[in-house]
């Protein structure tokens, strides 16, 4: 279906809002695939709910796996948008707007998965409403659950903010589209008109709200890492847990947005609206952050073996010779051997090397988080738990991870076949963009970018 609204000589417009006007049988086929996944995992879940969870590899004293390594995981994720949008917006830099949409909206659809896990995890989730009624404050899971649950409804609602004048476009273009699609447009346009004095608030309360997101995104992470980081823990109880965190978070979001970016320039022709210089300016980050990420490995790391304290050194090697010592190899050369060699050699002007690399990163930073968790509580401090334990995943946990995964890619299929994925009022004023009306009028009256 064409949408004949859509203005032909208006080109960067038309090419944005083409996706939005047909969803095609492949689309259909991709969704029914990833409903058939998350049904997988909530047959999965339900099985364990029935009988417990001894259907996990979880143990005495492995009570954390992969369920808490994909909630850390889905945590830093939803780091990318903010990071893009927020704090690279307050840094002034201008190359980041065609890209903003794409990873808010990973940060939109990885929250809710990343507390999903969390539930997942309890082996009685209905016990997660006494966090409300008997929460107290000296728990570090009530500061968890409090950072979390505010960067969601932030991120929310930054995000609906800065998408409202592209669903008032959308509402004015695309009038062949059905029925209940434009009337959705109709709701969610909230009567947008374009006037100036609406872009001038609405650039003022973004502003805003991005300083606010920017101290949010380094609150939210380092909290998750305090959840591990308090408890004392060999391996968990260090001062450098909470940047390392955060910087682990930004590194895979960012990781993240490479890959969506790719996939949604080829399969919607977005070839125009997303250059490949947007992809080398993210090159460029990644390679500041691979070489972050080895900083904080190797500080960590020396102190620890410089220290010798033997409940240290117990998780120490473990990772190095011990029973994880592929994990921790394997990780290491995903995340900073192979991707370093791709950016400097291979990766500029070359988005297959990037994408590559971006993968890896995000493999290996799921391993990371692995790495974290699982071996310090093989190895706990007090002697009277079991001095050594062992922890092997289940077809359960793998079955409700695969969903959790399905269900953040079908979130983000099906927005991008709903709403425009390239912010068309950001980007109109690029070099070589046509202009809609509605900036034209900005310009006009002065309004401020």
């Amino acid at each position: 279906m064409k949408a004949r609204s859509v203005h032909p000589d208006n080109k960067h417009e038309a090419i944005i809002l083409t996706p939005l006007q047909d969803i095609t049988t492949i689309d259909r086929w991709l969704w029914a695939l990833l409903l058939g996944l998350i049904g997988l995992g909530g047959y999965a879940y339900v099985r364990q709910l029935t009988l417990g969870m001894g259907v996990t590899g979880m143990n005495r004293p492995v009570y954390w796996g992969v369920y808490i390594t994909n909630f850390v995981f889905f945590i830093g994720l939803a780091h990318s948008g903010t990071f893009i949008s927020a704090i690279l917006r307050l840094a002034g830099a201008e190359w980041r707007k065609p890209l903003t949409r794409a990873a808010e909206a990973i940060t939109l659809f990885s929250l809710p998965f990343g507390v999903a896990s969390i539930v997942v995890d309890m082996g009685r989730p209905e016990r997660l409403l006494n966090v409300i009624s008997h929460g107290r404050f000296q728990s570090p899971l009530l500061w968890d659950f409090t950072a979390v649950s505010l960067y969601l409804c932030s991120s929310v609602v930054f995000f609906y903010l800065s998408l409202l004048p592209d669903i008032a476009l959308c509402r004015d273009r695309l009038t062949d589209v059905p029925a209940w699609q434009h009337r959705m447009y109709e709701i969610l346009a909230l009567g947008w008109q374009g006037r100036p004095e609406q872009f001038h608030r609405l650039e003022r309360v973004l502003d805003g709200m991005a300083i606010f997101l920017a101290m949010l995104v380094v609150t939210v992470h380092t909290v998750v890492s305090w959840v591990f980081g308090m408890t004392i823990q060999p391996g968990w109880h260090t001062a450098l847990i909470g940047p390392f965190f955060l910087l682990g978070a930004i590194f895979s979001g960012t990781a993240a947005v490479v890959i969506a970016l790719a996939i949604l320039r080829r399969v919607y022709h977005l070839e125009e609206s997303l250059p490949l210089g947007l992809f080398n300016s993210l090159r460029k980050l990644l390679i500041v952050f691979t070489l972050g990420w080895l900083y904080m490995m190797v500080s960590e790391f020396l102190t620890i073996f410089y220290g010798n304290i033997p409940e240290e050194m117990e998780v120490f090697w473990q990772k190095f010779t011990g029973d994880f010592t592929w994990l921790f190899w394997a990780m290491t050369i995903l995340v900073f051997v192979v991707p370093l060699l791709i950016f400097i050699f291979r990766g500029k002007d070359s988005i297959g090397w990037m994408v590559t690399a971006s993968v890896l990163i995000n493999v290996g930073m799921w391993l990371e988080r692995f790495v974290v968790i699982v071996p310090t509580e093989t190895r706990p401090r007090l002697l009277y738990e079991l001095v050594q334990g062992t922890y092997r995943p289940t077809w359960v946990e793998a079955v409700i991870t695969v969903s959790m995964f399905a269900g953040m890619f079908l979130l983000y299929a099906v927005f991008t076949r709903f709403f425009p994925i390239v912010p068309v009022w950001e980007t109109a004023e690029e070099p070589g963009a046509e202009v809609p009306p509605v900036t034209r009028r900005r310009r006009r009256f002065g309004v401020r970018r």
